[in-house]
């Protein structure tokens, strides 16, 4: 069994990494789209919308509902994207353990 000492290093490193991590992700992005492309978002690897584009065929002043789906639909898909890349960076410093309160 290793001595406390030894834990509390391996616990300072792998915070040390979980830090460094989350700057890199600040860095990544994901993208994503709705309407076969007609609406699309970057989000970074903090699930920050960074960029959204919308094509100009799909701007209806008759059915902005339409338009505002296409964008939420977006946005969701890029969030989702974004954090599955930090889980997968993520699993790579845990080895896959899920510590509550990482990311």
């Amino acid at each position: 069994m290793q001595d406390f000492g030894s834990i509390m290093k391996q616990a300072k490193k792998m915070q040390e990494n979980v830090m460094k991590l989350q700057e890199e992700l600040a860095n990544k992005t994901v993208e994503a789209s709705s309407g076969g492309g007609m609406v699309s978002v970057t989000v970074s690897g903090r699930f920050m919308v960074l960029s959204l584009k919308i094509e100009k065929e799909v701007v209806n002043p008759d059915d902005v509902e339409m338009l505002q789906d296409l964008i939420v639909a977006a946005v969701n898909e890029g969030v989702r994207k974004a954090q599955e890349m930090a889980a997968a960076e993520m699993g790579k410093i845990t080895g896959g353990v899920q510590i509550p309160g990482l990311m």
